[in-house]
C-alpha cells in the first residue's frame, strides 16, 4: 500500500513538473481586472432586476410561473444527464484514467466544474423563483432564501445524476424526478396549485428558513453520497463521456455547431440494433425521403416530447409574456421543430456524390425531402396557436368577446387589444412551408467562415461569419412569415387578407428555394 502511493505521489510530481507553468501576476491581474469589468458590466442590470422583484406578485401568473420552473429544472437535469455529467479532457481520460491514481483525485477537476455549474444555475433557479412568488416585504431576506433554495436543488439534483453515471438502480430515481417535476408543472400550469403558491409566497420567514434548511440537508446528503461514489463509476462510462465531451469541445472551438448535430445523431444510433424491413412502394423522390420519416417513428419518446411543447408559448402567455415574445416562441418553436427533421437534407449537401449515385435530381429530392418538416412544423404552429387562443392570448372570435374575456386577455399580457375572427390556427398551417423553406436552408448552409471582417460597434466587436452563420435560414422564415409576424404584432378586425397573403408568401418561399437550389452547393 505503501509503494502505491508512493508511486501516485511520483507521478503526480513528473506530472506537475511537466505541465503548463503557472500564471504569473500580469496573467492574475488580467484575470481578475476582467472578472471586476463583467461584474460592473452586469451589476447594473442585476441590481434593476432584483430591485423590481419587490412587492406581491400577481397569484393568476404564479402557475404559470412555476410551471416554467419546474421545466427548467427538468432541462438541467437532462442536460446533466447527457453530458455525464463527470467527465474528463481526452489526454487524462487516456492516460490518468487509466492509472493507479486514486479515482477521486483524478476527477477532483470534473467535480469543481461541476459545483460552479450547480452553483451558477441555482442562483439563476433562485432569481426565477423570486420572480414567480414575489416578495412582499423583506425583500433580501427572502432574496437570499430563494437563492439558497434554488442552489440547493440544482447542487443535489447534480449530485443525482453523478450517482446515476455510477450506478444503474441511480438512474431510476433521476428519471423519477424528471417525471415528478412534470407532473409538477402540469399541476402548477392548471391552476390546481394555485392555493399552495400563495401560501410560499407569504410564508414567513421562519418557515422559509426552515425549507432552506432540510433542502440544505437533502442535498448535502446527496452531494456526499456522490462524491463516495466517484470511485464506483465505470471506466467505459467514463470514457464516453469524456470521448462526446472532446468532440463537443473541438465544435466549440472550431465555432462549428453543425457538428453537434452529427454527435447527437451518431451517439443515439451507434450502439442500437434496428431490424431491417421492406421500404413501401413509392414513386422515387419519396422513397428517397422514406428513411427521414423511419427515424421519426423509431423514436415515438422524442416526438412526443416535441408535440408536448407545443403547450409552452401558452404557459409563457399565462406569465405575463409580452407580445413579441409570444409570437417568437411560436415561430422560432415551429423552425426548430421543422429542422429536427432535416438531416437527409444536411447528409446529401455534405456528401453530393453519394446523392447524385442515388439517380433522383437534386429539386425532386429537396421537395420530397420537404414533405415531413412542413408537416411537424405546421401541426406543432397549430397546437401552439389553438393553446394560446384557449389561453386567451389571442383576439377571439368578432362581435362575441365577452368583457370578462377581455379582462382576461389583458391580465395576461397578450396579443389583445382586437376583436379577431378566431381563425388564428390556420396560421400555423399555412406559416409551414415557409418554415421548412427555413429549415433546409439551415439544413444546407455553409460552415462559419472565419475570414470574413470583424465589425467595430459600441457594444465590441462582432464577427460578420458567425452572425452571418446564425441567421442563415432564418431570414428566409422570417420573410415568408411577415404577414403572421404583422397579424400577430397588430391583431386585425378580420384575418382574412392576412391568411391569404400567408399562404401565398408561404407557397412562394418555399417553391423559390426549391427551385433555385443547386446539386452538392450549400446555400
Amino acid at each position: 500500500m505503501t509503494a502505491s502511493m508512493g508511486n501516485v505521489r511520483a507521478v503526480r510530481a513528473y506530472l506537475r513538473s511537466r505541465g503548463r507553468t503557472r500564471a504569473s501576476l500580469l496573467d492574475q491581474y488580467v484575470a481578475g481586472f476582467g472578472l471586476a469589468m463583467v461584474l460592473v458590466v452586469v451589476g447594473r442590470p442585476i441590481s434593476g432586476v432584483v430591485a423590481g422583484l419587490a412587492g406581491p406578485v400577481d397569484p393568476g401568473r404564479m402557475g404559470a410561473g412555476a410551471a416554467l420552473l419546474a421545466l427548467a429544472l427538468v432541462a438541467f437535469l437532462a442536460g446533466a444527464r447527457a453530458a455525464g455529467p463527470v467527465l474528463l479532457p481526452a489526454p487524462d481520460a487516456s492516460w490518468l484514467l487509466l492509472s493507479p491514481l486514486h479515482r477521486r483525485r483524478v476527477l477532483g477537476r470534473s467535480w469543481r466544474a461541476l459545483a460552479v455549474v450547480a452553483v451558477v444555475a441555482g442562483l439563476v433557479l433562485g432569481l426565477g423563483l423570486v420572480a414567480v412568488l414575489g416578495a412582499p416585504d423583506q425583500l433580501v431576506w427572502r432574496l437570499l432564501g430563494a437563492l439558497a433554495l434554488g442552489v440547493a436543488m440544482t447542487a443535489g439534483g447534480m449530485a443525482l445524476a453523478v450517482l446515476g453515471q455510477a450506478s444503474q438502480s441511480w438512474q431510476v430515481w433521476v428519471t423519477a424526478s424528471m417525471a415528478a417535476l412534470l407532473v409538477l408543472a402540469v399541476v402548477a400550469v392548471s391552476g390546481q396549485a394555485r392555493s399552495v403558491l400563495a401560501v410560499a409566497a407569504s410564508a414567513p420567514l421562519p418557515a422559509l428558513a426552515a425549507a432552506v434548511s432540510g433542502a440544505a440537508v437533502v442535498s448535502g446528503l446527496l452531494v456526499r453520497q456522490a462524491w463516495s461514489s466517484l470511485d464506483r463509476i465505470p471506466t467505459r462510462t467514463l470514457l464516453t463521456a469524456s470521448t462526446r465531451a472532446g468532440h463537443v469541445a473541438n465544435a466549440a472551438v472550431g465555432l462549428d455547431p453543425s457538428g453537434l448535430a452529427w454527435i447527437a445523431e451518431d451517439n443515439h444510433w451507434r450502439a442500437r440494433k434496428l431490424r431491417s424491413r421492406r421500404w413501401p412502394a413509392l414513386p422515387a423522390p419519396l422513397a428517397l425521403a422514406w428513411h427521414d420519416w423511419l427515424r421519426l417513428a423509431r423514436r415515438p419518446g422524442r416526438l412526443a416530447t416535441m408535440f408536448a411543447t407545443a403547450a409552452l408559448p401558452a404557459v409563457l402567455a399565462q406569465a405575463g409574456g409580452a407580445s413579441a415574445a409570444l409570437g417568437a416562441a411560436v415561430l422560432l418553436g415551429a423552425l426548430a421543430v421543422a429542422a429536427t427533421s432535416t438531416s437527409g437534407v444536411r447528409r446529401d449537401s455534405d456528401n453530393p456524390s453519394l446523392a447524385r449515385l442515388i439517380g433522383v435530381g437534386h429539386r425532386q429530392a429537396l421537395a420530397a425531402r420537404a414533405v415531413l418538416p412542413t408537416l411537424l412544423s405546421g401541426v406543432w404552429a397549430t397546437l401552439a396557436l389553438t393553446a394560446l387562443t384557449l389561453a386567451g392570448a389571442l383576439p377571439g372570435m368578432a362581435g362575441t368577446g365577452s368583457p370578462a374575456s377581455t379582462s382576461g386577455l389583458a391580465e395576461t399580457g397578450g396579443l389583445a387589444g382586437a376583436s379577431g375572427s378566431g381563425s388564428w390556427w390556420l396560421f400555423g398551417v399555412l406559416v409551414a412551408p415557409a418554415l421548412t423553406a427555413g429549415a433546409l436552408r439551415m439544413a444546407r448552409r455553409r460552415p462559419i467562415d472565419h475570414s470574413m471582417p470583424v465589425i467595430d460597434t459600441p457594444g465590441g466587436a462582432i464577427p460578420t461569419g458567425p452572425l452571418i452563420w446564425a441567421f442563415t435560414g432564418v431570414d428566409l422564415a422570417v420573410l415568408g412569415c411577415l404577414p403572421t409576424v404583422a397579424a400577430l404584432l397588430f391583431p386585425p378586425a378580420g384575418l382574412g387578407g392576412y391568411l391569404t397573403a400567408q399562404a401565398v408568401a408561404g407557397v412562394l418561399v418555399l417553391t423559390g428555394y426549391v427551385l433555385r437550389a443547386r446539386p452538392g452547393e450549400p446555400s
